[in-house]
C-alpha cells in the first residue's frame, strides 16, 4: 500500500490514519510510538525538505507476519538524518545544540531504522517488528 501528499503538515492526520488502517497485529503500544515516530518524520519532510515547498512525499506501508515497515519518500534535499550526531542528553538543556532529538526519538522508540538516497530520492524507513 503506498500513498502521496503534499508535503504540508496539514498532511499528518491523514497520513497517520493510512497508516494505522494498513497495520495488523501491533500491540497498542507500539501502535502510539509508530504514531508518534510518523509525525515527527512527516513533519521534518514537510519543513526541510523542499527549498520550494510545498513539493510532495510518498508513504509505503509493507505489513508482514514478522514486522511492519514504514517507508517515507521524499524528491527534497538530500539529507540522512542517521547520519547526525547524536544530542548529548546528558549536557543542560541551555547548551545543547538545536536539532536532533526527533530522530534520535524515532530511532530508539522504532525497532529499526534505515535511510538511502536513490536517484534523487530520499528513502526513510523505519521497522516495527511483531512481538
Amino acid at each position: 500500500m503506498e500513498r502521496t501528499w503534499p508535503a504540508t503538515t496539514d498532511a499528518l492526520k491523514e497520513v497517520q490514519q493510512f497508516v494505522l488502517e494498513n497495520t495488523e497485529g501491533l500491540p497498542p503500544k507500539r501502535m502510539m510510538h509508530l504514531e508518534l515516530a510518523i509525525e515527527e518524520i512527516v513533519v521534518n519532510i514537510c519543513t526541510y525538505a523542499y527549498e520550494t515547498p510545498p513539493g510532495e512525499f510518498t508513504v509505503r506501508v509493507i505489513d508482514d507476519a514478522v514486522a511492519l515497515t514504514v517507508e517515507f519518500e521524499d524528491k527534497g534535499i538530500p539529507f540522512n538524518p542517521l547520519s547526525l550526531e547524536e544530542p548529548d542528553i546528558n549536557c543542560p538543556l541551555e547548551e545543547r545544540k538545536e536539532g536532533g532529538m526527533g530522530i534520535l526519538f524515532v530511532r530508539r522508540i522504532m525497532d529499526e531504522v534505515h535511510y538511502r538516497r536513490d536517484n534523487g530520492v530520499n528513502r526513510l524507513g523505519v521497522v516495527v517488528r511483531k512481538k
